[in-house]
């Protein structure tokens, strides 16, 4: 048996997720949650082998719970599962640990399929999203979305600077001081050639960094 979790903000897909994975006789959802502090709880207290993950969450959202679920256990696979599908974030998820990448508009038979692969130890990129990292590492950098350029660390600032939260929020959420996010804000806002955080919110939307969801802050 597969054990499986999902990590979304919007109940209604939580919901709609459990009731097709449940029809599926070797698979068997564990628990729904509602963004990735929560996530990091229940792996730290229960036997999970698939996370369906979320991206853009209330908290620190999908690229940081990425990355410190398989802190907590580096044998649980993440396949990302999002309505984001353009650079930069599969790159940033793929090399924070996930093992899959499926978007919102996939078919649920490829769920499947992603679920059986990755348990098995591959990866799984739906097709759009495999032929965008192919092409990263034969296309002229200069005609990449520059947040793709950023190293992870620098790009899970840039996301919760757009939230947006503040400086003292992010070295809260980040377990960094002050100091360090506020360094790391004036760099990455002088490497993406932006003077400050209304500049920085136009060329995220300009590189469909943001999505089309509300998100709350916490």
């Amino acid at each position: 048996m597969i054990k499986i979790l999902l990590v979304d903000d919007h109940k209604i897909v939580r919901t709609g997720l459990r009731k097709l994975l449940a029809e599926v006789k070797d698979f068997e959802v564990v628990a729904e949650l509602s963004n990735g502090e929560q996530a990091l709880e229940f792996v730290g207290k229960n036997s999970v082998d698939i996370i369906f993950m979320d991206i853009v969450m209330p908290g620190i959202g999908g690229l940081e719970a990425t990355r410190r679920l398989l802190q907590i256990n580096p044998e649980v696979k993440i396949i990302i599962l999002s309505a984001c599908g353009q650079d930069p974030y599969p790159y940033h998820l793929i090399h924070a640990g996930a093992k899959g990448y499926l978007t919102k508009e996939c078919q649920f038979d490829e769920m499947v399929k992603a679920v059986h692969k990755v348990s098995a130890g591959e990866t799984y990129f739906e097709s759009k999203i495999a032929e965008q990292l192919a092409l990263k590492s034969v296309v002229d950098p200069d005609n990449l979305s520059p947040f793709a350029l950023l190293s992870s660390r620098e790009m899970r600032v840039v996301l919760m600077l757009l939230k947006p939260y503040s400086v003292t929020k992010i070295a809260e959420k980040l377990h960094l001081s002050t100091k360090t996010i506020s360094t790391y804000r004036y760099r990455l806002l002088t490497k993406l050639g932006v003077k400050n955080n209304v500049e920085l919110m136009r060329l995220a939307i300009q590189y469909n960094v943001l999505d089309n969801s509300t998100d709350s802050q916490d």
